[in-house]
C-alpha cells in the first residue's frame, strides 16, 4: 500500500478523520494481516499512529512536491 491514502469515510471516526483528506500511512505488517492500517490522524498526540479499518482509505500516489509539503507539515 502507498505511503499516502485518502480517507473516503469516517463514519465511526469523525473526530479523527476528514474524508477527502490525505493522510500518512505508517508500515504495520501485522495490522495490515488484519485489513488494518495505522494512521497519524487530526489528533496528531500519537506518533506511532492510530489503527484503522483499511476499507476507510485509498492509497494514493503523489508527486514528490506534494510528499514534501506533507511530510514537512506532519513533523510540526
Amino acid at each position: 500500500m502507498s505511503e499516502f491514502v485518502l480517507c473516503i469515510r469516517n463514519d465511526t471516526n469523525p473526530a479523527s478523520l476528514i474524508v477527502g483528506k490525505v493522510y500518512r500511512r505508517l508500515p504495520d505488517p501485522d495490522a495490515e494481516a488484519h485489513n488494518l492500517v495505522r494512521i497519524i490522524d487530526e489528533d496528531l498526540s500519537e506518533p506511532e499512529g492510530y489503527l484503522y479499518p483499511a476499507s476507510m482509505f485509498v492509497p494514493v500516489d503523489l508527486p514528490e512536491e506534494a510528499r514534501q509539503v506533507l511530510e514537512s507539515m506532519m513533523k510540526r
